[in-house]
């Protein structure tokens, strides 16, 4: 159920391309490639395709909240309803027509998210940011912790992946843009990856690819709001989560419960990792009347639903599910289409947060 959020007509450039955040050890936030090309000459803009970490004006971010409130007439009730109960229709129909030609693989993930490169263990990246817990202790806790899964774990051939020392799911995995870049880059052979979509079509579309390794992978179709569906993992045995602009396609009214939901199957320090769309993004100001289904949250041309964030309301519902914080920061981008000599900014929010270690 990955949102669609290409950018039209931006030469050669895609509203996910080049994107590169990192966090440093002590919690600064670092951008270490492609966030360095800043605007300081507004003359030179269109020399490039896109500029990094780009700052609003107060007249910019006036305009874009007025914008907002002009096209905030909320759709009846029952037109809502409508959308609700036929999303995974409309979600099947968008896979059934672009199929896999609409997103680029994912590949800047993993310097944004080092928790999904190869040889990266979450002993030596993310615990290194645990207040108060040296290395020689984190990693006593997590040896104790790996023998606490496995006991717990169902036999080999009970479920996909019970073997593996490292799982890795993403929940809204589309037609498999971050999933085979994972498994492409990362040749860790304890390494498993569960992905999952509210599609039927999408999750189809990933089995069929041949790149798809029933050894190393296993897809299924869940809806992340159904928080009384189980899922095929036994609880407290992930140690990443991925959401890629899927958060954004649930009812507002049912996020909180599908974030507390996923992080039952996290381990103890395990972390999940979130991009996802900004308050006044491109594509939120770019909606008309009668596509607002409530405050912040859309209905796009082809059914499919869009809500857009701010860094606090994400930053409550992580920590309302028991998360710490380790990154939340808004990534504002200016793109630019040089032909037709037109600029588009572009906001998401990156956020990294991970589960309390058991005490």
């Amino acid at each position: 159920m990955a949102a669609p959020h290409v950018v039209v007509g931006v030469d050669g450039d895609s509203s996910e391309a080049g994107l590169v955040l990192s966090c440093a050890t002590n919690g600064d936030v670092k951008r270490p490639q492609f966030g360095t090309r800043f605007l300081t000459d507004p003359r030179q803009v269109f020399q490039h395709n896109a500029w990094d970490n780009v700052e609003w004006t107060e007249e910019q971010e006036a305009s874009a909240k007025k914008k907002v409130l002009e096209n905030n007439q909320p759709l009846p009730a029952e037109k809502q309803e409508e959308y609700d109960s036929r999303a995974n229709e409309f979600w099947n129909g968008f896979y059934t027509i672009h199929e896999n030609r609409f997103f680029k693989d994912r590949h800047w993930l993993f310097t944004e998210f080092p928790e999904l490169a190869p040889q990266c263990s979450l002993n030596h990246e993310s615990h290194l940011e645990v207040s108060g817990t040296d290395v020689s202790q984190q990693d006593s806790l997590d040896q104790e912790q790996r023998k606490e899964v496995a006991a717990l774990s169902p036999t080999d051939g009970d479920i996909p992946g019970s073997s593996a020392s490292y799982r890795i799911l993403e929940v809204g995995c589309g037609v498999g843009n971050t999933v085979f870049p994972i498994l492409k880059t990362n040749n860790d052979p304890g390494l498993f990856v569960y992905c999952c979509d509210f599609s039927s079509t999408a999750v189809e579309l990933v089995k069929t690819n041949p790149e798809y390794d029933p050894g190393r992978c296993f897809a299924f179709v869940h809806d992340l709001s159904d928080v009384g569906a189980n899922y095929p993992i036994p609880d407290g045995t992930l140690d990443v989560i991925v959401l890629i602009f899927v958060l954004s396609a649930l009812h507002p009214n049912k996020m909180q419960a599908s974030i507390s939901r996923l992080a039952r199957l996290l381990k103890p320090g395990g972390v999940m990792l979130l991009r996802d769309y900004g308050r006044y993004d491109m594509a939120q100001l770019r909606f008309k009347k009668g596509r607002c289904l409530s405050e912040n949250f859309y209905v796009r041309g082809d059914g499919t639903r869009v809500y857009f964030f701010t860094q606090d309301e994400l930053h409550g519902m992580f920590t309302d599910a028991g998360f710490e914080k380790v990154q939340n920061l808004v990534d504002r981008r200016l793109q630019v289409n040089r032909g037709k000599q037109l600029t588009m900014y572009r906001v998401w929010i990156q956020c990294k947060y991970r589960k309390a270690l058991a005490t």
